[in-house]
């Protein structure tokens, strides 16, 4: 299973050590210098979430890690990115990359030397064993956790959870959408969002009318009427969401789809 898998990458890349060397020691002077202004070095607290300017550095190589599996793939990532950000290239979920903006470039801040230390410390000290050990409980519930997160389920935007994990992933390589899907998913979210903000409002303006004729103490026959057309709506709801999602699937590939719902098939 693709968590599972991500699971004991994760874990292969922690490596014990009883002593901090030299070269650790410089690597965390200048990851200081040049990184902890944005990318906090520790754990944030909930206080902290709401200042910070990027992803704290166990979040970035936990996902660095899950993505790229060796610690070379994950060392030539970050030389590359810290010189030259792309979002299409962020190990990040594209909603992280709308939420803090992309990273600028480092170059001529930091040395392509300083970045090799930089890169070698981070590889080494993160992500930590406590974060670790709590994203794995949370992997290993994952197959309850995609049942949870059905393709099905609505969000607060009253899109199918399949968009929404698209939006979240949107710019992300590794789902790899080409500009032909991008535009044939927007069309297909426009139509759905305008559907659904449609009925809201004709669902509001009908539940406003049934209060009134309750409380009025109207003859139940006439407040049936309006409960059926609130019915009616919300059943026309419903299948505006379910076209959403079919009309989703059919634009993405089952590649895609294994990357978006891991857990969909199992």
């Amino acid at each position: 299973m693709y968590l599972r898998k991500s699971v004991f990458f994760t874990l292969s890349f922690l490596t014990l050590s009883s002593f901090v060397s030299a070269s650790d020691t410089k690597g965390e002077l200048l990851t200081q210098k040049h990184c902890a202004s944005c990318h906090l070095m520790t754990a944030p607290t909930p206080e902290q979430m709401q200042t910070v300017k990027a992803p704290p550095f166990g979040a970035v190589l936990f996902h660095a890690k899950d993505d790229l599996q060796t610690s070379k793939k994950v060392k030539q990532h970050i030389m590359n990115f810290v010189f030259d950000p792309k979002a299409s290239q962020s190990v990040c979920e594209s909603n992280k990359v709308q939420q803090f903006g992309l990273m600028p470039s480092l170059k001529g801040v930091v040395s392509e030397e300083e970045l090799s230390i930089i890169s070698d410390y981070l590889i080494e000290t993160y992500p930590s064993k406590k974060f670790v050990k709590l994203i794995s409980k949370m992997l290993a519930d994952g197959e309850v956790n995609g049942l949870k997160n059905s393709p099905f389920l609505m969000n607060q935007e009253e899109l199918p959870h399949l968009t929404k994990l698209l939006m979240n992933h949107w710019d992300k390589a590794k789902l790899g959408l080409n500009d032909k899907q991008k535009s044939k998913l927007l069309v297909v979210r426009k139509e759905t969002m305008t559907g659904v903000k449609r009925i809201k409002k004709a669902l509001k303006r009908l539940n406003q009318e049934v209060i009134e004729l309750a409380y009025e103490g109207e003859e139940l026959s006439k407040v049936k009427i309006k409960v059926d057309e609130i019915a009616k709506l919300k059943a026309e709801a419903t299948m505006v969401q379910l076209k959403c999602l079919k009309d989703s699937i059919a634009i993405l590939t089952d590649e895609q789809l294994e990357f978006l719902l891991p857990f969909w098939d199992a």
